[in-house]
């Protein structure tokens, strides 16, 4: 399952998928303010010691990055050379960014990047076909070592305009989930599937979402059971 690192906090709504944001709505909970952005305790989380010296995050974890904000957000340009300082020491972790700001990204890595970092996956997320347009020419183009595309919330059909190439990793697709959750069709789903396959990608449906068509009829499934759904549906691919 790997370790969540957020090491800021607060980001801005950038697109059609940030609508219903979880962490708007958890911040939301206690009163704050999401659009502030500020460095956690977490930070330096990956470089950090037990009372014996070692690693308090152990070798070969899967660290979840960022979660709670965008990486490549500009409040966050004083702090990520530090973060990347962290992840060159940590190479015996593999570090999983999300972004929905693409445009950000080539300004905003260290000067020892190359074609990336090995132990660094950096997604772009699109989740209607204006961000993919938008997005997927430029995560394409950038220098990055492991890429992959996510489609979460899926909010409508996508066409990738075979512009998936040989760069892509993975694409996964999710419907999206909470109180306000909007609909995720099953033939958008398996629609991306057959692109993944025709393009040797591999596909990965993640979770259904809380209002989820299939055969034309609207299933509203609950939270513990989106990704078993998904799961059971056993359409992922490895080419």
């Amino acid at each position: 399952m790997g370790k969540m690192w957020n090491l800021w906090h607060g980001c801005h709504k950038k697109s059609e998928g940030c609508m219903h944001c979880y962490v708007y709505r958890r911040d939301a909970e206690f009163e704050k303010d999401s659009n502030i952005v500020h460095k956690t305790a977490s930070f330096n989380l990956p470089v950090r010691h037990d009372r014996q010296g070692d690693w308090k995050v152990p070798p070969g974890t899967l660290m979840w990055t960022c979660f709670t904000s965008d990486f490549f957000i500009e409040e966050a340009d004083a702090w990520r050379a530090e973060a990347w300082r962290m992840m060159r020491l940590r190479s015996d972790l593999h570090f999983y960014i999300v972004t929905k700001r693409p445009e950000r990204i080539m300004q905003s890595l260290p000067d020892d990047w190359g074609e990336g970092y090995e132990n660094v996956t950096i997604a772009c997320t699109m989740e209607n076909q204006r961000r993919t347009d938008e997005r997927l020419p430029v995560f394409g183009a950038l220098p990055i070592r492991h890429k992959a595309v996510i489609c979460e919330p899926l909010l409508e059909a996508i066409d990738f305009r075979d512009g998936l190439g040989d760069w892509c990793q993975q694409v996964t697709v999710g419907g999206e989930s909470g109180p306000e959750a909007r609909v995720c069709n099953y033939d958008w789903v398996l629609d991306i599937r057959r692109q993944c396959v025709a393009s040797g990608v591999p596909f990965h449906f993640k979770q259904t979402g809380a209002h989820f068509v299939k055969d034309g009829r609207l299933y509203n499934i609950p939270r513990p059971l989106q990704m078993k759904q998904a799961h059971r549906a056993g359409i992922n691919t490895k080419p």
